[in-house]
């Protein structure tokens, strides 16, 4: 499925341009071959010549680190996605300092990542980890696929481009949880405003622009977008230009998607922070290369030790170690690495360097329903990321957040068991409900001390009440906005899951239930014992040794987390800068 807010011809021809700039920059194209295939695209050769050039140093710089690779740099940061980027980009803004970015997954510069109309093409490809829950009993004892990004750029890689920032409770309870008002709304709002480069309406109390994070409202959408809308506003929801302006202090509003799209192409966080800043002489990137421990000395970090080219190396760190591989995959690090409660890792055969018994407990996931959907009345071909319009509001007016966030889908949007209940014809949309603030909690284990085994995930799924009773009236609210008035000519006929009451309405749920991929919290920032991080995002009692990516939230932000997740990096680069 193309994004087609460009002429499909233009669209092709920058993808090819981008790939052959992106393969002389790995060395799979030589400079004469490329102003070859240039000027067949139609590139000028001043033009031409510029991108090899720049292309050819960091293809060369890149390689020249990788061949001579230190045994010691000041910082190692293991991890590539959403966080990590940025903070392999801020830290070596100082050229006295050397840093060392340590990424599994390998380049992010393939078909899939970079058009935004077949993002989940990557799903259960090695561009995914392949985790999965265990059976959820709360859930007609499903296993639920929980994927997180394998590639320069991890989640922000392979994720549907939605720039939520979070409310504006969500941050001051970060706050008050880790006891440091540099947590809170007003600061991580100077942030964003800082390093945004904002394309819709000015709004200068809110959005930042000139910065290197390139966001914009979904451009020229599917007209089922606006119309939802309209349909919204219809069931009381108000209307907003931007969901991340003022509407993320209220009680929330509807409003057509911000996206991380350009030019028709994905812009993850890899192209925002770390591309530009791969001719570093300071910034080693090693692809494919799987962190296995943290090496210690006592209950000091002093490196790491991960398979590369299918050799084992072992790399120290001067100052500091930090990980940023995910919610699933840096407690599992720090567990392998003796760092997590005793008990647990006495079971696997692992010695205890350090008791921390939070680590890897509090797990998180936004749960996201295929859910409702109708069949075209004339088929509208998908735009931009597929998804372009999304509201938040309160499943009940007593919340002081917003606890749903629905998503309009412009194809049909099933899971494993509801596509096969229900005659789903191929040209539908959907109105997928989703829950934002979820009660319910699980934990992650390791299954062995074999770091190639996956983790035991316990996601916990509808464990507490009050999902359920949220997920119910999201389904509610889905069906009146999809069958108003303002949606009709786009509704031939409501395909699922129609007016179901009672048992019937909380078995549909537990069927469809699916998640946004928003796995967090498994290292969470506080104070109490159950803490893992500090508010400097200090492993607590190990020295040397820090979290910096979705697994520190207290709680998770309402709404999509990718946005989130590059604050969570930016701060740490804020605290290293000032150490």
């Amino acid at each position: 499925m193309k994004n087609n807010q460009r002429d499909s011809g233009d669209l092709e021809g920058g993808d090819r341009i981008n790939l052959l700039e992106q393969a002389m920059m790995q060395g799979r194209v030589d400079r004469r071959s490329f102003m070859k295939f240039a000027a067949a695209l139609g590139l000028s050769t001043a033009t031409a010549a510029t991108m090899a050039q720049n292309a050819a140093a960091i293809e060369a710089n890149q390689s020249a680190l990788a061949a001579n690779l230190q045994r010691q740099y000041d910082y190692i940061i293991c991890g590539a996605g959403s966080s990590g980027c940025v903070v392999a980009s801020r830290l070596s803004e100082n050229p006295d300092i050397k840093v060392l970015l340590i990424e599994a997954g390998g380049s992010d510069q393939v078909p899939a990542i970079q058009d935004p109309g077949i993002w989940f093409t990557n799903l259960g490809t090695d561009r995914e980890w392949g985790d999965k829950s265990v059976p959820q009993t709360n859930l007609n004892n499903r296993q639920i696929n929980l994927a997180m990004g394998k590639a320069i750029g991890g989640g922000s890689s392979i994720n549907v481009m939605a720039y939520a920032r979070g409310h504006k409770n969500d941050y001051d309870f970060w706050a008050a949880e880790a006891g440091d008002p540099r947590w809170n709304y007003d600061h991580v709002l100077a942030i964003y405003k800082r390093i945004e480069d904002w394309q819709g309406a000015p709004d200068p109390a809110y959005r930042g622009t000139g910065g290197n994070v390139w966001v914009q409202p979904a451009n020229a959408p599917n007209p089922i977008a606006p119309a939802m809308v309209k349909a919204a506003a219809s069931v009381g929801i108000p209307s907003f230009d931007d969901h991340n302006g003022a509407m993320m202090e209220g009680p929330g509003g509807c409003s057509i998607a911000n996206t991380t799209i350009k030019d028709g192409r994905r812009r993850n966080m890899a192209s925002q922070y770390l591309h530009p800043v791969m001719a570093r002489p300071n910034l080693t990137i090693l692809t494919q290369a799987e962190v296995q421990k943290i090496t210690l000395v006592g209950k000091r970090a002093t490196g790491v030790e991960f398979i590369w080219q299918g050799k084992t190396h072992e790399i120290g760190a001067a100052k500091e170690v930090i990980l940023s591989t995910g919610a699933l995959n840096s407690p599992k690090l720090l567990m392998l690495s003796g760092i997590g409660a005793e008990a647990s890792l006495k079971r696997v055969g692992i010695r205890a360097v350090h008791h921390l018994p939070g680590v890897g407990q509090n797990f998180m996931d936004h749960i996201l329903l295929g859910g409702c959907v109708w069949e075209y009345t004339s088929p509208q071909a998908p735009r931009n990321n597929l998804a372009e319009c999304t509201f938040f509001w309160k499943s009940d007016s007593r919340l002081d957040t917003p606890d749903l966030q629905p998503f309009q889908i412009e194809i049909p949007y099933t899971s494993e068991v509801t596509g096969k209940q229900f005659a789903i014809p191929p040209a539908a949309w959907s109105i997928a409900p989703g829950l934002v603030r979820p009660a319910s909690r699980g934990y992650v284990a390791l299954q062995s001390s074999d770091p190639r085994d996956h983790l035991k995930i316990h996601a916990n799924f509808l464990t507490d009440p009050a999902d359920m009773k949220a997920l119910v009236r999201a389904v509610e609210l889905c069906r009146e906005i999809g069958n108003a008035p303002e949606l009709r000519e786009f509704a031939k006929r409501e395909v699922m899951p129609g007016p179901l009451k009672g048992k019937d309405m909380e078995n549909f749920i537990r069927n469809a239930a699916m998640t946004y991929w928003h796995e967090t919290g498994t290292c969470k920032m506080g104070r109490d014992r159950m803490a893992v991080v500090d508010h400097k995002l200090r492993v607590r009692g190990i020295e040397g040794l820090r979290v910096a990516d979705g697994s520190i939230m207290p709680r998770v932000t309402t709404g999509n987390t990718m946005a989130p997740c590059m604050i969570i990096g930016e701060r740490m680069a804020e605290i290293l800068k000032q150490a």
